[in-house]
């Protein structure tokens, strides 16, 4: 079952800034709605102008497009590459905008990602989208995908080249906001197991990063371990349960990044210790025990919905290849939190445990059609069948 949930954005939790920005020529052309996005970001994430304001595709539509993932073992991806070859695809075949999609995975190596990623442009791809990359090990690629008119659009995460485009959430706001809310959900006090994503690539970092600042506000709050749950859930049960037996200290909640939220409540579960507040993004297998255990906790929050960051970057290239001239180097998105309320509407009360979906806003509800023509030169649907 496909979960879909209908969020507003609300009132966030307030929190200082990990890296205070004066905007960037890009930014600077934003709407004051949209320019608040980028007051707490990573200090390495490129904010400047985009080098595609007035780029022209080589030829086409239909583009041919590569699809370079670094990894392809969890449920995010799996729920990432469906969202293109169930829904993106062949509404792109259908509009005449796309002919195919070439589909590689490099097992988080980056130097067979890079070579599948000149081989995609030697072969003649169009536009090239990756993942959750490392922020600068694929510049070179990239530069040389830019130099044969190649733009490559990096989701879900960024990397500094300042030739690709970058979409995804804002993770340094997400770790501040999902901390922040663990710290005063276990009353100011207590000790913090921390569960980061893989380290070294740059949703990961920069969530990690902010989780730590915002933690460092609470004088009686005490990070007592970390451990890198890899974005997957079995690495993250695994993990999470050598940590609880080898580590008798008490611990009083778990913040814990996504695609690894069951692993680390399965852990939890399995350990006989008592359920802590864990924090939770997404995930309709964590989501349905919320739902079964309403006490749990009192908020989640969408911050890697995989279907809709997919759909975000897959219409920000389809525009730029339309030649709609983006703005800004990087396509940032708040945090958008939720109730059980919303997960109710959403999933039934007899909801799987071992779920392998996401709880996702709706088609519209991340990136806005309205919103996103603000980010462009020269914006247009971008679905608009094209006339033979």
């Amino acid at each position: 079952m496909r979960c879909i949930l209908n969020v507003t954005l609300g009132a966030l939790i307030s929190v200082s800034a990990l890296a205070t920005t004066a905007y960037a020529d890009g930014v600077d052309q934003l709407p004051a709605t949209e320019k608040k996005i980028y007051e707490t970001v990573d200090p390495q994430i490129p904010l400047g102008a985009s080098a595609y304001k007035d780029f022209k595709p080589k030829k086409g539509p239909p583009w041919k497009i590569g699809y370079a993932s670094s990894y392809a073992g969890n449920t995010w991806r799996a729920a990432a590459l469906d969202a293109v070859m169930s829904d993106l695809l062949p509404r792109s075949k259908a509009a005449g905008l796309v002919s195919d999609v070439v589909v590689t995975q490099s097992d988080l190596k980056d130097a067979v990602q890079i070579q599948q990623m000149r081989q995609m442009v030697d072969e003649g791809v169009d536009a090239i989208i990756i993942c959750c990359s490392n922020v600068t090990a694929l510049n070179q690629t990239i530069e040389y995908a830019y130099k044969a008119g190649v733009p490559v659009f990096s989701f879900s995460g960024y990397v500094t080249s300042p030739y690709a485009i970058n979409g995804a959430a804002n993770h340094a706001q997400g770790g501040a906001e999902m901390a922040t809310w663990l710290a005063e959900k276990i009353g100011k006090k207590g000790n913090i197991l921390l569960v980061s994503g893989i380290p070294g690539f740059a949703s990961s970092d920069s969530f990690d990063k902010a989780a730590k600042e915002a933690l460092a506000k609470y004088p009686d709050i005490k990070i007592v371990g970390e451990v890198a749950g890899k974005w997957t859930d079995q690495v993250a049960q695994v993990e999470v349960q050598k940590f609880l037996a080898t580590n008798p200290t008490k611990i009083d909640g778990i913040l814990t990044q996504g695609a690894q939220e069951n692993g680390v409540l399965n852990a939890m579960l399995q350990s006989g210790r008592d359920m802590i507040p864990i924090t939770l993004g997404g995930e309709a297998s964590a989501a349905c025990y919320w739902r079964k255990n309403p006490e749990f906790v009192d908020r989640s929050f969408h911050i890697w919905p995989p279907r809709r960051e997919m759909q975000q970057m897959w219409e920000i290239m389809l525009r730029t290849l339309e030649g709609q001239g983006p703005k800004v180097q990087s396509f940032l998105r708040p945090v958008l939190p939720y109730t059980i309320d919303e997960v109710r509407a959403a999933i039934p009360e007899d909801c799987d445990l071992n779920s392998t979906d996401f709880v996702e806003p709706k088609a519209d509800g991340w990136f806005p059609a309205a919103i996103a023509a603000d980010y462009f030169e020269r914006p247009a649907d971008p679905w608009k069948p094209v006339s033979k």
